[in-house]
């Protein structure tokens, strides 16, 4: 954020751009098409199965998203929406350029038939019915899809709401192809009767061992001196296990924005102001519009209010002004006026739900005499918030059956309407009313009213005003032109205490995130810039409430996968490697000494001894080592009474000693074994596919460059 005094020194130079960009915009495309200035470079996000993704279509696709979010939605898109926007449009892509190939290969499609069901239908989709799910009863009724298709469809053609809807059928009927495509990949897999019984003799079958075991630990990593030309042969020798990625890592300094003490006091005078205003401004209601951050009703029902108003409003008489009351950090004056009669009652009440299990007339009689059973324990006084947990059958069962506030305009169906407002106070219905959902048991938590509060109220937010966000500016701008290195980051913040040096190492392309902080964009984009360089520092980039300053510390590349990429994991490879070669070349000389306690005692500190019995090779963990499949794999591979050469295992160097084998009892049928790996292997081939589609696109995805 610029400073009105950084504006005023740079005035001139404001002046100019203001001036070419009315000049561009004049002259339009013909300075910036393809036979303009810039020469016809092409702006690239990205590259899908060899289809270039233009920055200007993506943009396109992106508004188009937008308008049809804030039509479903009924709000404004953020920054966070926006960058969900971008994922999905992105993800929408994917499809369209790399699945929607595997789709047409397979002759996939949707019959007329299938895309009317999943929204009207016997199977509707779960998309639809949690969009048109009562939140306060927790029941779907496909009625309001149709009545809300209707309305949608008179409107004019192309008008918000029906972009919306389009999104919307749209996007459920890719997702069901995307699942159909996965399910039928799935139906692919099989296990055999042979990898059935490996899986089984592997769970089963049992060894006792005895062996001699020298962590790498026990040589200090100070003694092994590792060269980068080792560290370069190792990363060549195994190339296919360090696979390169487009990163950037940051050190960086945040200036966090928090309201000053002035800000408090300043809000405080400003509510008292406020209040006295309010109490005699002969127009509250426009008072209110005018100054408060936050709208509010003019008319309040019991169910409008917060917990806090709800207490206090017993108390009011007309033309009291009472407040301020807080929530998180919005602090609210009301002014209270009077009631009146709203012509619909407001009542708040819960219930338990019993559905028979089919449509079938003892089916609903066994319903009812349960119901009419809880109903007679309720009334012995059992909890109704336990009973509605572990008997109802909806939504509502797991917030102890509260159906919230509701009235009677037809929004519940009518038996259980009825039965609710022609109950006077507070209390069980005496008797289980039935609707087509259903046996009710009912309780009235709070009772029918239709009075109407009229209650001026003018909110106020608690946040870091114009001069201390400026301040805080003016320090992190201070500190970014003082410090023109990492070095000098380094150095101010050990001579400043309050300054943190964070780091976020290895950050994706296209990461919204810095460590946890969100919407961190800017910073990333600038990371990723071209023109960025080791070791240079950035301006200063305001992220949500503070001001960052970063210093790129590393790049990697996917196609250029270098030492320093993988430096410490690479480190402790070649020096576990070096380690290995030197005990297994002082334990080599000591093989016939005997026994492995003797080998131990030869060989010295470090060398443990230990036994571990009916070792298992899917779950087999030893003492110290822990799980070593490759000492495993050793002891269920000798014969007993046999012992091992020195070998090198995950963490250390072993001889093992096999002391006595018990192998998989014999069985006829291993279809348990089968299930089971086939689940394993229905969870893992969705990611697979996936996997297998994308590398097989070789995507390109540029869009850190941009957004």
């Amino acid at each position: 954020m610029a400073l009105v005094n950084k504006i005023r020194e740079r005035s001139g130079i404001a002046i100019t751009i203001i001036a070419i960009a009315l000049i561009l915009f004049i002259v339009g495309g013909d300075l910036l098409g393809s036979r303009g200035l810039f020469g016809g470079k092409t702006q690239k996000v990205g590259e899908i199965a060899g289809n270039s993704i233009l920055a200007q279509d993506f943009q396109k696709k992106l508004d188009q998203a937008r308008v049809e979010y804030e039509a479903q939605s009924g709000q404004s898109a953020n920054d966070q929406v926006l960058a969900q926007l971008r994922e999905k449009v992105w993800n929408d892509l994917l499809i369209d350029y790399a699945y929607q190939k595997e789709f047409d290969a397979l002759g996939l499609t949707l019959s007329d038939e299938e895309k009317t069901d999943m929204f009207f239908g016997k199977y509707i989709d779960p998309a639809v019915r949690q969009s048109f799910t009562d939140p306060q009863t927790g029941i779907f009724d496909k009625n309001r899809v149709l009545q809300q298709r209707k309305q949608i469809m008179a409107m004019p053609a192309g008008s918000i709401q029906q972009l919306g809807w389009q999104a919307f059928v749209r996007d459920i009927q890719r997702q069901h192809l995307m699942s159909r495509y996965v399910n039928l990949i799935r139906m692919s897999s099989y296990v055999t009767t042979a990898e059935a019984k490996k899986d089984y003799e592997g769970q089963t079958a049992k060894v006792d061992a005895k062996y001699l075991y020298v962590p790498f630990y026990s040589i200090a990593d100070s003694t092994i001196k590792v060269t980068d030309s080792e560290l370069k042969d190792y990363l060549n020798a195994h190339k296919d296990e360090y696979k390169g990625a487009n990163t950037r890592s940051l050190d960086y300094v945040a200036f966090g924005v928090a309201p000053s003490k002035a800000d408090s006091l300043a809000l405080k005078n400003t509510l008292t102001q406020l209040a006295k205003d309010l109490a005699k401004s002969p127009n509250d209601s426009s008072f209110a519009r005018m100054n408060s951050d936050v709208p509010h009703p003019l008319y309040w029902s019991l169910r409008d209010m917060d917990d806090q108003l709800k207490e206090a409003v017993a108390g009011f008489f007309p033309g009291q002004i009472a407040g301020p009351f807080r929530t998180d950090n919005t602090y609210t004056i009301y002014k209270y006026t009077g009631t009146k009669r709203d012509s619909l009652y407001t009542v708040k009440a819960s219930h338990i739900l019993i559905r028979p299990t089919n449509e079938s007339d003892s089916a609903k009689a066994s319903a009812r005499v349960r119901a009419e059973n809880i109903l007679k324990e309720l009334k012995g006084g059992a909890d109704f918030a336990a009973m509605a947990a572990q008997n109802g059958s909806d939504g509502t069962a797991q917030r102890g059956g509260d159906l919230g506030y509701f009235q009677n305009n037809g929004s519940m169906v009518k038996p259980f309407e009825t039965a609710v407002f022609g109950f006077n106070g507070t209390g069980l219905l005496p008797s289980v009313v039935e609707t087509d959902f259903g046996y009710h048991i009912i309780k009235v938590t709070e009772a029918k009213n239709n009075l109407q509060y009229r209650i001026i109220a003018v909110s106020k937010q608690l946040g870091p005003s114009q001069a201390t966000r400026d301040e805080v500016y003016r320090k992190a701008d201070a500190f970014a032109a003082a410090n023109k290195s990492l070095e000098d980051m380094e150095a101010a913040a050990k001579k400043d205490k309050s300054l943190v040096l964070l780091k976020a190492n290895r950050i994706p392309e296209g990461s919204t995130n810095l460590n946890m902080m969100q919407n961190a964009q800017p910073v990333v984009r600038w990371a990723f810039d071209d023109k960025t360089d080791v070791g240079d520092v950035s301006q200063v980039f305001e992220v949500n409430d503070a001001y960052i300053v970063a210093a790129l510390t590393g790049k990697t590349s996917e196609d250029e996968v270098k030492v320093d990429d993988f430096r410490d994991e690479l480190t402790a490879k070649v020096r576990n490697e070096r380690k290995a070669e030197e005990i297994m070349k002082k334990l080599g000389g000591l093989a016939g000494a005997g026994t492995l306690e003797s080998i131990a005692q030869k060989y010295g500190a470090g060398a443990l001894v230990e036994s571990a019995n009916d070792l298992t090779l899917t779950s087999g963990l030893l003492t110290s080592a822990g799980a070593d499949p490759t000492a495993l794999g050793k002891a269920f591979g000798m014969k007993p009474g046999q012992k091992s050469k020195p070998f090198k295992g995950e963490g250390g160097v072993f001889i093992m000693e096999t002391l006595k084998k018990t192998p998989a009892p014999a069985i006829a049928d291993y279809a348990q074994y089968k299930n089971t790996a086939l689940q394993m292997e229905l969870q893992r081939s969705g990611y697979f596919v996936n996997e297998a589609i994308r590398d097989n696109a070789k995507v390109k995805d540029y869009r850190a460059k941009f957004f």
